[in-house]
């Protein structure tokens, strides 16, 4: 017997207390800049036990303007930018190119709180795209050698093949390149820091680029 999609979504429970606690967020005492709040909501998120609290949305669009979205994982934020990585012949890496602005989103349900992005990106130079790379692990680098990202696979087997030669290179030789690994910045014009809260009363902060400062919104929820 099938399950009963409607019915499974009726049974299901946002911010459970036996797995989420709601905290107070006070926006008058939030920073000038949102570059210090995600750092201080992001250590909170990892004390809090928020699992893989470094995955993100990503949303980019391609040539034609139709939108495309996935989950990867933030390599750092700082002055630069919110970063990650892919390959650049990789489908979003295309998109990218065509049109290289794009939003991300973290939502951390362990705190009911959503963080979101948007803004111009650029590419970092090779160097420190390669850097990137051999800061991360085995897997990683093997991942990254195995290359054909978003290509047509004929069979599981193919990519079993093709793996397992990349694992070997990486152990063997831990400073491979991968020429087509590349580091993205996201500088954001625009960030939104979203905490839920039981009443339905939820303070969502924005935080709006202007020149070389910031102007900070409340927004309805």
């Amino acid at each position: 017997m099938e399950p009963d999609l409607h019915e499974l979504l009726k049974s299901l429970r946002v911010w459970d207390p036996q797995v989420t606690t709601l905290p107070p967020f006070d926006p008058d005492a939030a920073p000038a800049a949102p570059l210090p709040l995600f750092t201080a909501w992001f250590a909170q998120a990892v004390a809090a036990g928020q699992p893989e609290p470094h995955t993100m949305s990503l949303a980019t669009s391609d040539a034609s303007g139709l939108p495309d979205v996935r989950t990867v994982m933030l390599h750092g934020a700082g002055p630069g930018g919110w970063t990650f990585a892919t390959h650049a012949t990789s489908r979003k890496g295309r998109q990218l190119a065509a049109r290289p602005y794009a939003a991300l989103g973290l939502y951390w349900y362990v705190q009911g709180r959503q963080i979101r992005l948007r803004g111009p990106v650029t590419t970092a130079p090779p160097a420190e795209s390669l850097a990137d790379l051999h800061a991360r692990s085995t897997g990683a680098l093997a991942a990254a050698l195995t290359g054909r990202q978003s290509e047509p696979l004929a069979s599981l087997e193919e990519l079993a093949r093709a793996s397992g030669t990349a694992w070997d290179r990486a152990r063997e030789d831990p400073g491979a390149p991968s020429p087509t690994w590349t580091l993205y910045h996201l500088a954001p014009d625009e960030v939104e820091f979203f905490q839920g809260d039981e009443r339905r009363r939820h303070v969502r902060l924005r935080y709006v680029r202007n020149g070389a400062g910031w102007i900070r919104q409340l927004l309805w929820p």
